[in-house]
């Protein structure tokens, strides 16, 4: 994204001034990277398969959807599909050396029905592939995607793994693939990191995670933990595998996210392991002026996380 101010005292004069008008271009930086990766997509003619990964809370899936609107509004079928749906049932999910399940590493996913499936999609068939139903880890028996791409048509598929070479290599066809991050740090004036990259994402995932999934701030701290050795592990390293880098930073977010953030891990009872982390989000967060979530669009990557 070009042209980030990403500097405290600017976003917050900005978030003071004229609140909307900074919403609107930042929103605006974002749409022109869905433009150019569809306008990379519609340049090539058959079938295509686009492989979308970032870490947690880089905002794949709205980024997925946007993509497939916007190919849709100029005609071109398109579908989105999650890796998460190639989930192995929970009993066949590998075992890590402490005995607990490893669900952040590609053999997670059932690759045969992956490369099959993807493959058979380029051929022009029409597919049956798996719905995951997370409530009983397990594959759901009752629902499911059934795909057949005509000649012109698109599928984006979104997940961690996307850009792993255990699946990439066994796809028989020529692919496109992105990946998106939070990629700015917000600095004050003097040099000094207010919030690195993974501490935005972790906020975005900590709001997200206590509306919709029942989770606390302390569940949250221990699942980060191992979501970002997940990602250090798997994902980072294919990073530079890709045709196109997003960067899907909204700068005046902080503005917005720390009214939630801040009463949730203002009221929670922290352990002592995290306590020290959460405090200096804490600290970081009450120094961003305030810009009311009513002003988000509906449409924005933010309401993946903030709702509505």
């Amino acid at each position: 994204m070009d042209n980030i101010i990403n500097q405290l005292e600017l976003i917050n004069e900005k978030a003071r001034i004229s609140p909307q008008s900074f919403i609107s271009d930042c929103e605006e930086k974002y749409e022109k990277i869905i433009d150019g990766i569809v306008e990379k997509i519609t340049s090539k003619e058959g079938r295509e398969i686009v492989m979308l990964a970032g870490p947690s809370s880089a905002g794949k899936t709205t980024t997925a959807i946007k993509i497939k609107e916007k190919l849709e509004q100029q005609g071109v079928k398109a579908y989105v599909l999650s890796l998460d749906d190639f989930y192995l049932n929970r009993e066949d999910i590998p075992y890590l050396a402490d005995g607990s399940q490893d669900y952040e590493t590609v053999y997670a996913l059932d690759l045969e029905c992956l490369e099959k499936g993807l493959n058979a999609l380029l051929r022009g068939e029409k597919v049956v592939l798996p719905v995951f139903d997370f409530t009983i880890g397990k594959r759901s028996t009752t629902q499911f995607n059934e795909i057949e791409l005509g000649k012109d048509d698109v599928v984006i598929i979104e997940g961690l793994h996307a850009l792993n070479p255990v699946i990439t290599e066994k796809i028989e066809g020529e692919l496109l693939k992105i990946y998106i991050n939070v990629s700015s740090r917000i600095y004050d004036k003097d040099g000094n990191i207010v919030l690195n990259k993974r501490n935005l994402r972790f906020i975005r995932r900590m709001v997200r995670d206590y509306k919709f999934r029942d989770s606390t701030v302390e569940n949250t701290c221990r699942l980060w933990k191992n979501v970002t050795k997940g990602e250090d592990k798997y994902l980072f390293p294919y990073r530079d595998n890709a045709d196109i880098k997003a960067n899907t930073i909204l700068i005046y977010e902080p503005c917005v996210l720390k009214h939630q953030a801040l009463k949730m891990m203002n009221d929670s009872v922290i352990s002592d392991e995290y306590k020290e982390y959460v405090r200096n989000l804490i600290n970081a967060l009450e120094k961003f002026n305030d810009i009311e979530e009513h002003v988000v669009p509906k449409t924005s990557l933010l309401r993946e996380f903030l709702g509505n």
